[in-house]
C-alpha cells in the first residue's frame, strides 16, 4: 500500500465522539495551532525573584510622564505597584491613631496583645506601628516598629499580633506612650466563600425550616490610569487615588479626600475611565446624597475632573440607571463606546454631549456573563463567557460563539467558584484565553482558548489568577499562585519559580480509519514530519505514539503493539544545511482505527507537527 499521509484539521473538537473526529484532533494540553498545524506553546519566565502577598486578581499597565513602566497589582490582601520587578505596597489606610497604642507580652510567648481603643480592626488586617520603645527585653523597638497582620481580635479595644521573637522575663513595659498605629483597609477573601443557614441568602430563600444560601465574594479590584495617575478600588468599596507625582512607596488615598472633591461615590462595584473623553465611571454606585448602593446605577465624573461628581449646568457629571437586569456585572472600553454587561443584557454606552452627556443603547437581551472579568476585547469585538455558552459582539449585535469545547468546559466547572473566572488576550497568536476552576477544584487549574482568526478552540491545564496583554510590556504577563508575575511567550520552558522545568505538552487525534474500517491494518513504520525550531536542547526530542483500536467502541488495544513498538522518539540531530531528525520509526501496530499522539516532556524542546505518514498493509478482517 502507498504511505498514508495524515493531515488533520486544526482545533480540538469534543462536542462529537472520538471516531466522528477522525479528521481532526480530540485532546491536548499546552498546544496551539499555527497555520492549521499544532505546536507546543511558548514558555514563561518570572520577572524577578520578588513576590507579593495574597492572590492577585487584577493587573493594569501604564506609562508615567517620567517614563516609568508601572503595573498595578491588586490582591485579596493588598494593592501594589510593580516597577522593575519590585512590588511596592500602596494599600490605602483605613485609620490612624496617635499616642494611643500599648503592648503587653508574656514570657516565652511570641504573642503580643495590643490595646488601642475602638481600633475597628478585623482578623487578618494589617497594621504598622511607629515610635514604640522596647518592652525591656527581647521585644525591642526594632521588633515592634514594623508591619503586622492581626491574628485575633478579643475585643473592640484589643487585638493580638505575632512577634518575630519570643518575649522574656524583662519584657514588662508597654511600648511607651507615643506609639502610633496605621491601619490598612481590610483584606478580602481569596476565593468566594459559600454561606448557608439563617441569615444567608435573600428573604424567602431556601425551604421551610432551612436557611438560604449565598456567597461572600472574593476580593477583586478595578483600576485605570487617569493620565499618569491611578484610580482604583475594590468591589463594594470606595475609590482611591495615587498620583505619579509621589513615589511608588506612597500609599493611595481616598479620592474624596482630594481638594475640591464633590459627591464622589462612596461605594462601587466597578471603575472605568473612558480613554478619549476622560470621564471616570462607577458602575453599581451609591446615589448622590445617600449611602445606598444601586447595582444598576452608572455615575460619571465631570470631564477631565476625577473629583467633581456633582451634576450641574456648567459641567458634564451625571448618572444613568439601566433597566434590563438586576446588576451590572462588567464593563469594558471599546473603540468608540463603553460596553456594559448586566446579568441579562448588553449595552453600549456612547458619548452624546449636551445635558444627557452619555446615552445607553441596548445591544442584546437574554444573555449572561459568568463573572466580572470573563470578557476580553480583541480585533474590534468583545468575547465573553456566559453561564452556559460563549458570546461575541462587535458593538451592534450579540451573537452566540460556536464552541467545539462547550460540553468539555461547562460540565467540568466549579459553579461555586465562577467569580474567579477571567479572560485575557494573546494578540500575537490571535487568542482569547479563559481561565477557570474545574469541578473539583477551588483554585484555577484549567484554561480554554478561542483563536478568533482561525475560529478554532483548544484547551489545557494551567494555574493563573490574572492576565494582561499590554503594549506597555514586551510579553503578555500573568499572576501565579506563587505570588509573582511571569512573562508568557518568553523562552520555551516553565521558569515560574526560578528553577527551569519542562512544559509537558501533548496532542491526540480523533480515531481515524486505517483502511475502509472493515479490515485490520498493520502499521510497520511511521515517517515523522516535524520541526524543532526554537529548541535550546542539543538533541530536542518528542515522542510519537500510535493508539490502535479493533473498532470505535473497543477501547485502545492492550498491549498496543504486537511484538514490536507503538511509540518512538523523534530526535533532532542537525540544523544545517536543513533540519535533520529521526526519519522513520519502526512500529508494529494493528487495528481498524487508530489515534496518533505527540508529546514532549523535557526542557529545551519546542516543536511543530506537520503531516506524518504511515506505512501499512491490510491484515485481515479479524
Amino acid at each position: 500500500m502507498p504511505l498514508k499521509k495524515l493531515t488533520l484539521k486544526a482545533g480540538i473538537n469534543k462536542e462529537i465522539t472520538r471516531y466522528s473526529a477522525e479528521n481532526g484532533w480530540y485532546d491536548c494540553d499546552k498546544i496551539r495551532f499555527r497555520q492549521q498545524f499544532p505546536e507546543k506553546i511558548g514558555g514563561w519566565q518570572r520577572i524577578s525573584q520578588n513576590s507579593f502577598q495574597g492572590v492577585c486578581r487584577s493587573l493594569w499597565a501604564w506609562l508615567t510622564l517620567s517614563n516609568q513602566k508601572l503595573v498595578a497589582v491588586g490582591t485579596n490582601l493588598k494593592f501594589y505597584l510593580e516597577l522593575g520587578g519590585t512590588y511596592y505596597d500602596i494599600t490605602p489606610l483605613r485609620a490612624s491613631t496617635t499616642n494611643s497604642t500599648t503592648f503587653a507580652a508574656t514570657n516565652g510567648s511570641t504573642t503580643l496583645t495590643v490595646t488601642d481603643s475602638s481600633h475597628g480592626a478585623k482578623v487578618d488586617d494589617f497594621v504598622t506601628f511607629s515610635s514604640a520603645v522596647s518592652l525591656g527585653g527581647a521585644i525591642t523597638a526594632t521588633v515592634l516598629n514594623i508591619e503586622y497582620q492581626i491574628v485575633t481580635v478579643p475585643s473592640v479595644n484589643t487585638y493580638t499580633v505575632t512577634a518575630s521573637v519570643a518575649a522574656n522575663a524583662s519584657d514588662s513595659g508597654n511600648g511607651g506612650s507615643a506609639t502610633d498605629s496605621a491601619y490598612q483597609i481590610s483584606p478580602g477573601p481569596a476565593v468566594p466563600v459559600p454561606l448557608g443557614g439563617w441569615g444567608a441568602g435573600a428573604w424567602s430563600d431556601g425551604t421551610w425550616g432551612n436557611g438560604g444560601t449565598s456567597t461572600v465574594s472574593l476580593r477583586t479590584w478595578s483600576q485605570s490610569n487617569f493620565g499618569q495617575d491611578l484610580i482604583f478600588g475594590p468591589k463594594q468599596g470606595p475609590i482611591y487615588y495615587w498620583t505619579a507625582d509621589d513615589t511608588v512607596t506612597t500609599r493611595g488615598v481616598l479620592l474624596s479626600s482630594l481638594s475640591g472633591a464633590s459627591d464622589v461615590p462612596t461605594v462601587q462595584n466597578l471603575i472605568l475611565i473612558s480613554d478619549i473623553n476622560r470621564f471616570v465611571f462607577c458602575f453599581g454606585a451609591n446615589t448622590i446624597g445617600t449611602s445606598t448602593q444601586d447595582p444598576m446605577l452608572i455615575r460619571w465624573s465631570d470631564q477631565e475632573d476625577a473629583t467633581n461628581w456633582t451634576p450641574s449646568a456648567i459641567n458634564q457629571a451625571g448618572s444613568l440607571r439601566l433597566s434590563r437586569g438586576s446588576e451590572i456585572i462588567s464593563a469594558r472600553q471599546a473603540r468608540q463606546a463603553v460596553n456594559i454587561w448586566t446579568d441579562t443584557a448588553m449595552y453600549s454606552l456612547q458619548y452624546v454631549g449636551g445635558q444627557v452627556v452619555w446615552g445607553a443603547q441596548l445591544i442584546g437581551e437574554n444573555t449572561s456573563i459568568i463573572s466580572n472579568k470573563a470578557v476580553a476585547y480583541a480585533n474590534g469585538a468583545s468575547y465573553w463567557m456566559g453561564k452556559d455558552k460563549f458570546y461575541t459582539s462587535d458593538g451592534s449585535i450579540v451573537q452566540t460563539l460556536k464552541c467545539d469545547l462547550l460540553r468539555h468546559v461547562f460540565t467540568d466547572l466549579n459553579k461555586l467558584q465562577v467569580d474567579q473566572i477571567f479572560a485575557g488576550t494573546n494578540e500575537e497568536y490571535h487568542e482569547i484565553w479563559w481561565f477557570y476552576c474545574s469541578d473539583d477544584s477551588t483554585t484555577i487549574d484549567k484554561y480554554v482558548i478561542y483563536n478568533h482568526q482561525d475560529k478554532i478552540w483548544y484547551h489545557g491545564t494551567m494555574a493563573r489568577t490574572a492576565w494582561l496583554d499590554s503594549g506597555m510590556r514586551d510579553f503578555p504577563f500573568a499572576a501565579t499562585y506563587n505570588s509573582n508575575i511571569v512573562n508568557h511567550e518568553e523562552g520555551i520552558d516553565d521558569n515560574e519559580t526560578g528553577t527551569t522545568t519542562a512544559i509537558n505538552a501533548h496532542i491526540t487525534s480523533g480515531e481515524f480509519d486505517t483502511n475502509d474500517g472493515d479490515r485490520f491494518t498493520l502499521v510497520t513504520r511511521v515517517l515523522p514530519d516535524m520541526n524543532f525550531e526554537g529548541s535550546t536542547a542539543d538533541a530536542p526530542t518528542a515522542s510519537l505514539t500510535l493508539l490502535p483500536l479493533q473498532d470505535s467502541g473497543s477501547g485502545y488495544n492492550s498491549p498496543a503493539s504486537e511484538g514490536g513498538n507503538s511509540t518512538g522518539a523523534v530526535v533532532r540531530s542537525a540544523t544545517a544545511p536543513v533540519e535533520k531528525y529521526t526519519s522513520q520509526l519502526d512500529m508494529r501496530v494493528r487495528g481498524r482505527q487508530m489515534s496518533i499522539k505527540i508529546e514532549s516532556t523535557t526542557t529545551g524542546v519546542q516543536w511543530q507537527l506537520g503531516s506524518p505518514r504511515l506505512d501499512m498493509r491490510v491484515d485481515g478482517r479479524r
